[in-house]
């Protein structure tokens, strides 16, 4: 669809929304401060942004606050690959192209914060082996440097209401995993997909 009113160049966006805040510029830094540094260092979720010549690409990473990532120093993180379903989309767009941007979210807490730098897909067995749990230890290790580190006001998380207990979505409102994966492959056997699925994710979690 094309639409007659479009934005097409940053003079006519700052026209229209006018100037930023001066704190909205100022919070943002090229490395942890304390402050952020104790922040942080509570998440246990992530979405990391990543581009490359597949396209782009948003993937969630959950662990334990700790296990999640961890500060080398204040403008260096690691964040171990955990198992997936090895599509590979974020190591293949960083292999290509380091430029990373990565989201932080802390259940019950509104604001977020949010890392911009570059990557490295690291193979280095020290390093690995830092994040072994179960005996099992990822393949790789994405060491980013960051340039830009700020946090996001509350407003989003405000609006969604993402933590209230009465946002709660029952699992019988939305197709399960093995219907999603039904409803593109019209063979695959959804209900035994579902059936396996808790014991599948607990044995292959790390």
């Amino acid at each position: 669809m094309e639409y007659k009113n479009t934005v097409t160049d940053e003079a006519s966006l700052e026209a229209l929304y006018g100037q930023p805040g001066t704190n909205s510029l100022t919070k943002e830094v090229d490395a942890l401060t304390p402050e952020y540094r104790k922040w942080i260092e509570q998440a246990p979720f992530m979405a990391i942004a990543s581009i490359g010549q597949g396209g782009l690409d948003c993937s969630p990473r959950g662990d334990a606050p700790g296990q999640l990532f961890r500060i080398l120093d204040d403008q260096t993180i690691a964040v171990p690959d955990r198992r997936g379903n090895n599509r590979l989309d974020t190591l293949r767009n960083l292999v290509t192209d380091p430029r990373i941007s990565l989201l932080f979210l802390l259940p019950g807490i509104n604001e977020t914060m949010r890392i911009n730098g570059l990557a490295q897909v690291v193979t280095d067995a020290a390093i690995r082996q830092s994040f072994l749990i179960n005996n099992q230890e990822p393949k790789t290790v994405i060491v980013v440097n960051i340039k830009s580190v700020y946090f996001q006001c509350a407003r989003a998380l405000l609006r969604s209401r993402l933590w209230s207990a009465e946002n709660v979505i029952e699992k019988s409102k939305v197709p399960t995993a093995g219907q999603m994966s039904k409803g593109t492959n019209a063979e695959f056997d959804a209900e035994q997909y579902d059936a396996d699925l808790p014991d599948r994710q607990k044995s292959t979690l790390y």
